[in-house]
């Protein structure tokens, strides 16, 4: 073209999470059973909503005003909602004003990060939820800066190497903050949560928490949400319907914006992003709607509780059989629903293969481990999708030098959910002494 017109950051866009699914349908194409466990969507995975749920939902799609344009932060009285629900649980004192409504966390993420400066940087946790590190990478036009969560420790974050980074990098102007984790499926505990707010404030950062699985916590964890712990530090809390309802599919998420008032450059900041939800007019008015009246019913309690008690017995089964595996290295999930296992330094090797049955599938895999970009983990990863049709992400596709797979804990049938576990134990054996 007559001049460049890619983005800076263009590179940096990348979704291992969906980008394997490609790979699973050539798979399946030629004849492989496929099971996904790679995306975080419990109504993929045969998840049912409960009747009284679609009701409300049902008679919000028959009043006109749910077709209509909303205020452009989103709906007043759902916002009104929302703010009573921190102020009567935290710390923090907000109001609707401090609320905005995106079309899903994913849109959130893109304009909290594609507004920043380009030279301010956001560090976030490695492994990290690729949306997040793509996003900020693309807004800079460079790789993520990252501090380490410890897979021997838990994969807590590792606040001194948080805290070196910030001192050494000064284009870091804001903390991420993913609790429960994603990929890795850590509950990050309070004494954790207050060091990095110590930290942010020493060094005069703004915070962004990613709270979306904030409800779905077990195993005798607890953790506390931002708006408990942020004192006078600029904080964005980012929330959403997707995971706990749940309802993917709505596209609706929001941010809770905490002491927008305690700095004049954020508070610019916030109302960037304000107005660039004006230029959108607004986000999508009917699953805002359904928010107070799903979340204030009275069986909504009890319908969150047995799906948290659910996601705890799988996580306990998950977690017993590959505890036992040798060369890698498994911590128990505690919240949300994924598991990240990574493998031992030096246990993986370009030389090691699994027994594929299908000529043209051998063929294909073949094909795709002898790029030149293919990392050590995203070998295994197409060797065990190939040999048993388990489609699972590599870790190293959350920008962490680790390497190991993220799989998800959301297949319901409980005797599907152990052989798919039993057998990448013994896939992992067999791999690793091939």
């Amino acid at each position: 073209m007559r001049n460049n017109i890619v983005h800076i950051g263009a590179g940096e866009l990348t979704y291992e999470i969906r980008a394997i699914v490609e790979i699973a349908d050539r798979l399946k194409a030629l004849g492989i059973d496929i099971n996904m466990e790679n995306i975080g969507d419990p109504i993929a995975k045969g998840e049912r909503i409960p009747d009284w749920m679609k009701k409300i939902v049902a008679d919000l799609a028959m009043t006109d005003c749910s077709y209509g344009y909303c205020a452009t932060k989103g709906v007043l009285e759902t916002r009104e909602f929302l703010a009573d629900l921190t102020n009567r649980r935290g710390e923090a004192q907000i109001t609707a004003d401090d609320i905005i409504f995106f079309n899903g966390l994913g849109d959130a993420i893109q304009k909290v990060y594609g507004l920043l400066k380009r030279e301010s940087r956001v560090i976030g946790p490695s492994p990290t939820y690729s949306t997040h590190s793509s996003g900020e990478a693309a807004h800079a036009g460079q790789k993520p800066v990252c501090y380490r969560l410890d897979p021997d420790n838990n994969w807590y974050p590792d606040l001194d190497d948080l805290r070196l980074s910030i001192q050494y990098n000064p284009a870091i102007s804001g903390i991420l903050i993913i609790n429960p984790d994603n990929p890795t499926g850590a509950v990050w505990p309070e004494r954790i949560l207050r060091e990095i707010v110590a930290i942010a404030k020493e060094y005069d950062l703004f915070i962004i928490a990613d709270e979306i699985y904030h409800n779905l916590v077990y195993n005798g964890e607890s953790t506390k949400p931002l708006s408990d712990l942020i004192s006078d530090v600029p904080a964005i809390a980012m929330k959403g319907i997707s995971k706990e309802l749940p309802w993917p599919g709505s596209r609706c998420g929001w941010i809770e914006v905490y002491n927008v008032d305690k700095d004049p450059m954020f508070k610019r900041y916030i109302q960037s992003i304000v107005d660039s939800k004006m230029v959108e007019v607004c986000s999508t008015t009917l699953p805002q709607k359904a928010i107070p009246p799903i979340l204030s019913h009275p069986k909504y309690p009890s319908w969150l509780e047995e799906r948290i008690r659910r996601y705890e017995k799988y996580s306990n089964i998950a977690y017993d059989i590959l505890k036992q595996v040798p060369g890698v290295k498994v911590n128990r999930t505690n919240g949300a629903f994924y598991m990240s296992v990574a493998f031992k330094e030096g246990a993986l090797t370009n030389q090691q293969t699994l027994p594929i049955e299908i000529k043209e599938v051998s063929t294909l895999v073949g094909r795709l481990v002898n790029q030149p970009d293919v990392s050590l983990d995203k070998r295994f990863v197409y060797y065990l999708l190939a040999s048993t049709g388990i489609c699972v992400v590599p870790l190293s596709s959350f920008f962490t030098p680790e390497r190991g797979f993220r799989i998800t804990l959301l297949e319901r049938d409980e005797d599907t959910f152990t052989r798919i576990f039993e057998k990448i134990a013994e896939k992992i054996t067999e791999y690793l002494n091939s």
